[in-house]
């Protein structure tokens, strides 16, 4: 089956399955291209120990994606519980997403403020129907404390631990 032939209630079915997975937030950043540059993202995760990988998927439309084929290196901030609307910035189309936000270049831009940090090179891009994968080898990564911000069934809040 394509994506052209996926019938669309299938589409929204799987939408609606995957926004019932909780999911840490991230905005994904790179400096490649001369300037920098980030979107926001829920599909970050761990896809290796040993070597230490992490795995992005991205639109195959997604500006990020353009830049991140450019090589490179990307920066996971992975947000802290109270950066909603820096997640919602990020999601935009807005003309500097970076504007008025304070960063400072780690190798990729890193935000202030985050619940933590990994700095990675990315090492392939696997085309996966309309996203791709980006596996990218981690350089560091630092856990800087607080409760982080998640997302769930199309809203922001944190995790609580019974």
């Amino acid at each position: 089956m394509t994506a052209a032939s996926t019938p669309a209630a299938l589409r929204r079915a799987v939408d609606a399955l995957a926004g019932t997975v909780p999911a840490g937030v991230a905005i994904v950043t790179t400096g490649a291209g001369g300037r920098p540059h980030g979107t926001t993202v829920r599909n970050v995760q761990r896809a290796s120990t040993d070597p230490p990988l992490v795995a992005v998927t991205l639109s195959r439309t997604s500006s990020l994606l353009a830049r991140l084929r450019q090589g490179g290196q990307l920066g996971v901030n992975l947000l802290a519980a109270h950066q909603d609307q820096l997640a919602l910035r990020f999601s935009k189309d807005v003309h500097d997403r970076f504007a008025d936000v304070p960063w400072t270049d780690a190798g990729a831009p890193r935000l202030e403020g985050i619940h933590a940090w990994a700095l990675a090179d990315v090492q392939t891009i696997i085309p996966a129907g309309d996203h791709s994968i980006v596996l990218a080898d981690v350089l560091e990564a630092e856990v800087l404390g607080g409760a982080p911000l998640a997302y769930w069934q199309r809203g922001f809040g944190t995790v609580q631990l019974f």
